[in-house]
């Protein structure tokens, strides 16, 4: 089965240029299942209802986020009644919306999960001990098991990489929205990526416009943050599993304007 996984979308540009490119690329790579960071697709920071319909819209299956989830208020009533939008699993009990999700389609079953690193980032339960204690129930569904780890460290990241490898079908690293060139099976049969990129504006920094950002470096002063329009590309991966094993067989990069 093969996996698009597309990097964090940045405001509107993002979502225009998925809009544009996805069906394309499900037809001419024979994806089977869709996977979005959404966290920064409404104005640059958060999500909203009306946004996360727009996305699903497209023929994504599944939107994962981050430690911007919260950003837009009405995100808290919505995200109980929509199960393919995700927060991260190691939110504390009781916190609205689920960490993980079943798709079913075609005659077979995939879970994605999401998880936010704790280095640089708020501080949330362990994600390595709360991963592991879902893996049991995870396998009892299915063997191909996808998990968006949401963090700033890379060496948490790559930490989480081994800590389970054999163990879940991919993990791929999100947040810092700069892809990076380590894609890689380990050794036990898991693909694996420090970051996918991000899905908006290149000539910006991180999706803002770049005046906005040098202003906040250079006066310290706090300014309204702009999402950036020029240069829009698509990043992401695709990652072939085998859907028997849970194993996966080929990961690379994917770049499109």
């Amino acid at each position: 089965m093969r996996f698009l996984i597309v990097g964090d979308i940045v405001g509107k540009p993002g979502r225009q240029v998925l809009a544009d490119n996805l069906e394309v690329i499900k037809e001419k790579l024979n994806i089977e299942g869709v996977i979005v960071n959404g966290e920064n697709a409404a104005g640059g920071l958060g999500i909203v209802p009306e946004v996360c319909e727009e996305i699903l819209s497209y023929g994504v299956d599944v939107i994962t986020t981050g430690n911007h989830i919260w950003d837009k208020k009405e995100i808290v009533d919505y995200i109980d009644y929509q199960p393919r939008l995700i927060r991260p699993l190691n939110y504390p009990s009781g916190v609205p919306g689920r960490g993980w999700v079943a798709v079913e389609g075609k005659g077979k079953k995939w879970i994605v999960a999401n998880m936010s690193g704790r280095v640089f980032m708020p501080s949330l339960d362990c994600p390595f001990r709360r991963i592991e204690e879902e893996l049991e129930d995870f396998r009892r569904i299915t063997n191909m098991i996808l998990l968006d780890f949401h963090a700033e460290a890379s060496s948490e990241k790559i930490a989480m990489g081994w800590f389970l490898d054999g163990k879940v079908s991919c993990v791929f690293g999100t947040h810092t929205h700069v892809a990076t060139a380590d894609e890689r099976i380990l050794p036990q049969g898991t693909a694996y990526i420090t970051d996918i990129g991000m899905t908006g504006s290149h000539d910006s920094v991180l999706g803002v416009k770049t005046e906005d950002i040098l202003s906040r470096f250079l006066t310290q002063m706090p300014i309204r943050y702009r999402v950036a329009k020029d240069n829009v590309k698509l990043n992401g991966i695709v990652v072939e599993v085998d859907e028997i094993t849970g194993r996966a067989t080929e990961i690379s990069r994917l770049s499109i304007s």
